[in-house]
This record gives structure tokens, sequence and C-alpha cells, in this order.
């Protein structure tokens, strides 16, 4: 297996264009920005919770 190139991401993206066509891309991309949003302020609760935790100690 080589790397992944110019020529294999169009090939990707040209296979999820046909699978969901171009009126669903833009709300997977929206749902995709949102995802990962809520996953990064989890992670900054979560390390700031940890901090507070030990600065109690």
């Amino acid at each position: 297996m080589g790397r992944i190139g110019l020529p294999e991401i169009l090939i990707v993206l040209a296979v999820v264009l046909l699978l969901f066509g171009g009126k669903k891309i833009p709300e997977l991309m929206k749902g995709l920005g949102s995802g990962i949003k809520e996953f990064k302020n989890a992670a900054k609760d979560d390390s700031s919770a940890v901090k507070k935790e030990d600065t109690k100690e």
C-alpha cells in the first residue's frame, strides 16, 4: 500500500458525491462540523475538571 495522493482523494470525493448527491453533502458537513465542535468542548470541559481536581489535592 502506498501513499494516498491527489488522484485517490478525487476518486473518493467522486464516489461520495455519487452516493449522497449534491444536496446532502452540505448537511453532512454541517453535522460533521457540529460533532467536532461538541467533541472539542467536551474535551476542554474534561481537561478543566481534571485541573480542578489536581488543585484541590
